[in-house]
C-alpha cells in the first residue's frame, strides 16, 4: 500500500430537507452569491425555486446555462460576474458539470491571465486562492459534490481537461435524494456508469490494498443492484440514496486510499468528449470493456479475475483468464441492460480524429507513464477502433 493523504473537508448535508441548513452554512463565507446552474430542469421541478426561497436573506446573481461537458466562455463569463457584483461565494446547483463550473470560475476570478491559460497551467501552481464554492446536487454522477477536481473543455481547440486543488473542494454540499427523482433513465444509466468507472479506475493496480480494494468491491455493488431500480422505479428513495452516496464515496479519495496511478480510461474517453461532445458517462461505458479487453495479461489477470469474482459473484473455480474474461462481458452486458450505446458507431462517431486523440491523451496526462497498464498513441487508436 503506497503513503497517501486523506482529508475531505466537504460538509455533508445529506438526506430529506437539508437544503433547509444551506443558509446558515452559507452565510459564514458572506451574503453576495453567484448561483450557478445548467438547463432550465432546475426550475421545472421547482428546486430553483426552493433554493431562491432558502436564501432570501442573500443577494443571488443567476449563471445559467452551463453546458453538460461545461465550456471554458462560461467560465469566463462566471469570473467577469464575480468581479463585477463582488460575490462572495458560489452555489452550484445541478450535476457535475454545474460544479465543475463553478470550481473553475471560483479559481478564475483570482487568476490574472485567461482561464484557459489557468486550466492549462493548473498543475503548475496556477491555482492559488478561490472563492468558496457549496453544491446542491441533483444527479447521481461524477462525484464533484466531495472532491477537489473540475473538467473543463475547450471547443475551439478540441480540449477536455482536468484540473485538481485542495482549494477545488466544495465547502457544503446538499444531498438530497428526492432531487434525482425527476432524472430521466437514460441520465441515471449514464451516471451510474460513470460512478463504476471512478471506482475501476483506481480498483485495477497492483497495490496490496485489501481493504480499500473491498470498499471499491461494495460502491460497485451497490451501482449494480440500485441502478436498475432507480431506472425502473424512479421515486424509489432507497435506491436514489444509494446511488447518490455512492458517487460521493467513489471519488473522494476513499477508493483509491494507498494506490497511485493515472486514469486511462477518462483520458480516453475526455478526447471523445472533445472532440464529439459526448455524454461522459456514456463515453467511459463504451470505452472501459475494450480497454480491460486490451490490457489483459498475466500481469493483470488475477485482479480481473478478482473483479469477476468479488463484484459479479462468479464461480473463483473457473480458469483465470476464463473467468477474467467473463467478468469483463458481466460487465459489457449490465451496461447494455441500462440500454446505453455500446459502441461509438451508434454514436455516430468514426476513426478520422483517433491519431491526434491518441496523442494528446498521451501528451496531455500520465496514461503513457503512470497509468495502471502504460499505453502509447498506437495502443489508445487500437482501442478506440475495438470501440467501433
Amino acid at each position: 500500500m503506497d503513503n497517501f493523504e486523506f482529508c475531505v473537508g466537504t460538509d455533508i448535508l445529506f438526506g430529506k430537507g437539508q437544503l433547509e441548513k444551506l443558509p446558515g452554512v452559507m452565510a459564514q463565507y458572506g451574503k453576495k452569491v453567484l448561483l450557478v446552474y445548467g438547463g432550465g430542469s432546475i426550475k421545472r421541478s421547482g428546486l430553483y425555486d426552493r433554493v431562491k426561497n432558502a436564501l432570501k436573506e442573500f443577494e443571488i446573481v443567476d449563471l445559467g446555462g452551463v453546458e453538460p461537458n461545461p465550456r471554458v466562455e462560461t467560465v469566463r463569463k462566471g469570473a467577469a460576474l464575480c468581479r463585477e457584483k463582488n460575490i462572495d461565494v458560489l452555489l452550484a446547483v445541478g450535476g457535475g458539470s454545474t460544479i465543475d463550473c463553478a470550481k473553475a470560475i471560483s479559481a478564475a476570478v483570482f487568476y490574472e491571465g485567461d482561464a484557459w491559460d489557468m486550466v492549462l497551467n493548473a498543475a503548475k501552481g496556477a491555482i492559488g486562492k478561490t472563492l468558496p464554492v457549496c453544491t446542491v446536487l441533483t444527479i447521481a454522477a461524477t462525484g464533484s459534490e466531495m472532491d477537489g477536481a473540475a473538467v473543463i473543455s475547450n471547443m475551439e481547440t478540441k480540449e477536455k481537461l482536468t484540473i485538481i486543488h485542495p482549494n477545488l473542494l466544495p465547502k457544503c454540499s446538499v444531498l438530497e435524494p428526492e432531487n434525482t427523482f425527476s432524472v430521466p433513465a437514460r441520465q441515471t444509466a449514464a451516471g451510474s456508469a460513470d460512478i463504476m468507472s471512478h471506482v475501476m479506475e483506481v480498483y485495477f493496480g497492483a497495490e496490496d490494498t485489501f481493504l480499500t480494494d473491498c470498499i471499491c468491491e461494495s460502491v460497485l455493488k451497490t451501482v449494480i443492484h440500485y441502478a436498475p431500480i432507480a431506472i425502473r422505479e424512479p421515486e424509489n428513495y432507497t435506491a436514489r440514496a444509494n446511488l447518490m452516496w455512492a458517487s460521493s464515496l467513489a471519488i473522494n479519495g476513499l477508493c483509491n486510499a494507498g494506490k497511485a496511478h493515472d486514469w486511462s480510461c477518462h483520458y480516453i474517453e475526455h478526447e471523445l468528449s472533445a472532440y464529439y461532445d459526448i455524454t461522459h458517462g456514456v463515453g467511459l461505458a463504451i470505452v472501459t470493456p475494450q480497454w480491460m479487453r486490451y490490457v489483459l495479461s498475466d500481469k493483470t489477470v488475477d485482479k480481473f479475475a478478482a473483479f469477476a469474482v468479488n463484484v459479479w459473484g462468479l464461480d473463483p473455480h473457473t480458469e483465470k483468464f476464463t473467468l477474467a474474461r467473463q467478468g469483463i462481458e458481466k460487465l459489457e452486458q449490465f451496461f447494455r441492460s441500462l440500454d446505453i450505446p455500446m459502441t461509438l458507431g451508434e454514436l455516430g462517431i468514426k476513426d478520422e480524429h483517433f491519431v491526434e486523440m491518441a496523442k494528446h491523451a498521451v501528451d496531455f496526462t500520465g496514461i503513457g507513464s503512470i497509468s495502471y497498464v502504460p499505453l502509447t498513441p498506437e495502443d489508445i487508436v487500437k482501442i478506440l477502433r475495438e470501440c467501433l
